[in-house]
Formats: C-alpha cells, sequence, structure tokens
C-alpha cells in the first residue's frame, strides 16, 4: 500500500500550476514579441548565455480528424488532410527564420511532436518534416526523440515508418479502455488495438513507449478505472501518464458536450488517484512525482535515482536544462531566461510567417526574481529536496531571509508530515512527493499574490 491516504488527496483538491515552467504561461504577456525573442537567439548564437547546451525542439502538429471532449490543447479538427501539407510550408519557413538568427547545425539532443495529431500526416509529410529538421539541425547521438501518436491512426507499418525517422520514444493516447467511457468522450479505440500496437513498438525496439490515462472523466467509477488499471499492467508500458481531467468548459469549448452530472464526485475521483498509485506501485513502476510512472530500469526511473530528473513544457524530462525551440501554432519555448509562445490561431501564425516575422506573440523576460524562485521550484519538483547554501552560492542571497515567510508556511506542512526543514534544507517526505505541486506553490509569488487559482487544473 502507498503512504497516500484519501484523507490527505483531499485536502490537496485544490487548483494549482504544473510547474512546466515557473513563471506558469498564463503569466506571459504580449509586450514580449518577436524583437524580444530574436535577441534572447542572439545572445545565444553570440555565447552571451554562457556555454551552448543542446536544444530541445517542440513541433506542434495541430491537426485532429475526430474531437476528443475533454480535449484541452490547441488543435483543427478537419479530414482535409491536404492541410497537414501547407502547414509543413509554413514550418520550413518558421524553421529558415530561426536558422537566420541561430546559423545551421546546433546540436539537438531532444525533439518532441506533438498536438493534436502528429500522425495526422502521411508518412511522406513525416519524412519531408524530419527531413526539414535534419537539414537545418544536428541530432546527436543517444538523444531522446520522441512522437504522441494516437493508436487509431497507426499500424504496425506506420510505426516502423516512425522507427525509420529515427523516434526513439513512443507515447500512446489511451485514457480508458472502457467502452461505455470512451463513448461519452467520443474516442472508441478496442483494448486489442492498443496492445497490438504496443506489441509492435517492442519487435520495433522502441527504447520506450508511453501510454496517457485520464481520470475523472465522464461515466468513470472506481471500479472501472481499476478495470482499465489491470489492463495497462497486462500491457506493461514503459512509462505511464496518469492525467487528472479537468472539467473547464467556459475555457475549452468541445469539453462543453460532456455532461456535468456525469462527471465522478469529489470523492470518487480521489479514490481513482488514491487506487491508482496503489495498483501502479504494486505493479513494480516506480512514482516518478505528479503524474508520472516508470519502470525501474527506464531511462526517466534512473534519472530519478541519480539525482538527474528535470522538467520542462513536455513534463518530466531526463535532459539537462536545454533551451526549447518551439515550431508551430501556439507552441511555447524557452530561450535563456526568455518565455514565448507562437500565434494561437492558424490565421495569425500564417500572417506573420508570409510577413516575413517569427510569429511570436507574447512571453516574458524573467526577473532576477523569477530566475531565483524557478531554480527554487525545480528543485523542488525534481529532487525532492533543497540545499539552502546551493540558493545562497548559486544566487548571492540568504535564502532563510529571504524565504523567511514561505518557511512559516511550509511549516504547517511539517506538521502533516509533507516535508521536512533543517538548519540546512528542504526535504520533500515520500507522502509529500504526491502532492510536491502544493509544496512548490508555497514559493510561487504569483499564485500566493493571487487567491484566484481558476485558471489551473486541481492539484489531483
Amino acid at each position: 500500500m502507498s503512504v497516500i491516504t484519501p484523507e490527505l488527496l483531499a485536502r490537496f483538491d485544490v487548483p494549482g500550476p504544473r510547474y512546466t515552467s515557473y513563471p506558469t504561461a498564463d503569466r506571459f504577456v504580449e509586450a514580449f514579441g518577436e524583437a524580444d525573442y530574436v535577441q534572447a537567439l542572439q545572445q545565444r548564437q553570440s555565447g552571451t548565455l554562457g556555454k551552448q547546451p543542446p536544444l530541445s525542439l517542440y513541433v506542434h502538429i495541430p491537426f485532429c480528424e475526430s474531437l476528443c471532449y475533454y480535449c484541452a490543447c490547441n488543435k483543427i479538427i478537419t479530414k482535409h488532410k491536404e492541410r497537414a501539407a501547407e502547414y509543413l510550408r509554413y514550418l520550413r519557413k518558421e524553421v529558415e527564420l530561426h536558422t537566420r538568427h541561430l546559423g545551421r547545425g546546433q546540436a539537438v539532443s531532444q525533439l518532441h511532436l506533438g498536438g493534436g495529431t502528429p500522425t495526422f500526416m502521411s508518412d511522406e509529410e513525416l519524412r519531408q518534416l524530419m527531413a526539414l529538421l535534419h537539414e537545418h539541425f544536428k541530432f546527436v547521438p543517444g538523444g531522446e526523440y520522441s512522437v504522441e501518436v494516437d493508436p487509431r491512426t497507426v499500424d504496425e507499418n506506420r510505426l516502423a515508418v516512425l522507427a525509420e525517422l529515427g523516434f526513439n520514444r513512443l507515447s500512446f493516447g489511451v485514457q480508458d479502455f472502457d467502452l461505455e467511457v470512451q463513448k461519452a468522450v467520443h474516442r472508441i479505440q478496442p483494448a486489442e488495438q492498443v496492445f497490438a500496437l504496443v506489441e509492435a513498438s517492442r519487435r520495433l525496439c522502441f527504447e520506450s513507449v508511453n501510454v496517457d490515462l485520464i481520470y475523472g472523466l465522464p461515466l468513470q467509477t472506481p471500479e472501472s478505472f481499476d478495470r482499465t488499471l489491470a489492463q495497462v499492467n497486462r500491457l506493461r508500458p514503459d512509462r505511464i501518464a496518469l492525467y487528472a481531467y479537468a472539467h473547464l468548459p467556459e475555457r475549452f469549448k468541445p469539453q462543453r458536450r460532456i455532461h456535468a452530472e456525469d462527471l465522478p464526485a469529489g470523492a470518487a475521483k480521489v479514490a481513482m488517484l488514491s487506487r491508482s498509485l496503489d495498483a501502479l506501485t504494486d505493479a513494480g513502476y516506480v512514482y516518478i512525482g505528479m503524474d508520472h510512472f516508470a519502470l525501474p530500469d527506464d531511462a526517466l526511473a534512473v534519472a530519478k535515482r541519480q539525482g538527474r530528473l528535470h522538467r520542462n513544457f513536455q513534463g518530466y524530462s531526463t535532459q539537462a536544462d536545454c533551451d526549447l525551440i518551439a515550431l508551430g501554432v501556439s507552441s511555447i519555448g524557452r530561450i535563456g531566461s526568455t518565455y514565448s509562445q507562437n500565434a494561437k490561431t492558424m490565421e495569425e501564425y500564417v500572417d506573420l510567417l508570409d510577413q516575413g516575422h517569427l510569429p511570436v506573440v507574447r512571453g516574458l523576460a524573467l526577473t532576477r526574481d523569477d530566475l531565483i524562485r524557478r531554480s527554487v521550484i525545480m528543485a523542488l519538483m525534481c529532487q525532492g529536496h533543497l540545499q539552502y547554501e546551493a540558493i545562497n552560492l548559486a544566487w548571492l542571497v540568504d535564502f532563510k531571509t529571504l524565504f523567511a515567510q514561505e518557511l512559516t508556511q511550509l511549516e504547517a506542512m511539517q506538521a502533516q508530515g509533507l516535508v521536512q526543514l533543517s538548519e540546512s534544507g528542504i526535504q520533500v517526505t515520500a507522502m509529500g512527493w504526491f502532492i510536491v505541486r502544493g509544496v512548490a506553490m508555497v514559493f510561487d509569488r504569483y499564485v500566493q499574490a493571487d487567491r484566484n487559482r481558476s485558471r489551473f487544473s486541481k492539484i489531483i
């Protein structure tokens, strides 16, 4: 049994950031635009940001053939496959504009194709996309090259093409194996189909296969989700991402098709998470943090054991703190001490590129306070502990003085058994690791100043 209790989970059933960045994307401003982004690229190229670690690339493919009602991603629902070819032309323009400022041949150690549905593209279009990226960047051996896959859009032959193109990691969107739940969210995919694809992935020697699950969907019950978990444990993917469904129909139009009365009550949702934690850890999965699990020999579990875990806009990662070039509509990137986001609509994205502009429409230049707090939050989120001296030396501050108010707040968490405070640092306990977002929130100046957190999903 896990150290977590339903009572503890219920206590922290509050909205909070996922901390794929700090400050979080809701703090981006339109005052940060293309000129600021170009300056950051040029600083990287000139070396004024210090050494140049390998880049991470994210490419957003927004197209989906059908609508999943739970979805909160930026996507375009269409059956017109020719739209992918047009999109590729604009991705080329965007890549070439980056090369103008960075030069060709920048080393890349991480690539992620997300969406939408990247496998909306044909095999030939995926070949063209990868040829474009290889033409402008240098992919280093041993990197992480991953792609999100809708099981309904691929077969073993298509997976073989992905392997041929250099992808070594796959992420299958499963969400739930229960047919009634699948009908309620408009995403029907038989379990047999997913099992066959994961089996094929192993034959093709992909290094890691991830499966996404969502709890809190309409018509789910703790008992029905137990059955899905049992099937997933038989499937035995290398990694599992277990997300809580956030019902925000006022923000995400597709969710208006979900009937609120069909959603599981708060207590049932807490039970699903508690039972999931037990089921997955009993099956031998290592709890990486937040919503990530991995088998003990997976690179993510190894990185956690060795204290090498990192966090970026795609979640937990084994890659060092990379600058991230984000390509495509709505993509979010990071260069040095800046964050940037591309235009969210296809019309604006295309228009800016037609004018010869990088399509950055908002972002943020981090302040010194932001950078200090980011280092604190990421240490807690990734390593689960923090030494005051490390922050003092890195930033020439006195941690206990600077964060006196935050340490007082943590005393209450210490009394609850979630953290241990010592003269030298902060240690998140085994129980506290399950709600580490709540610990990190203590150091989030923006969240502490803004008690209206409805913009965020709940911690559980």
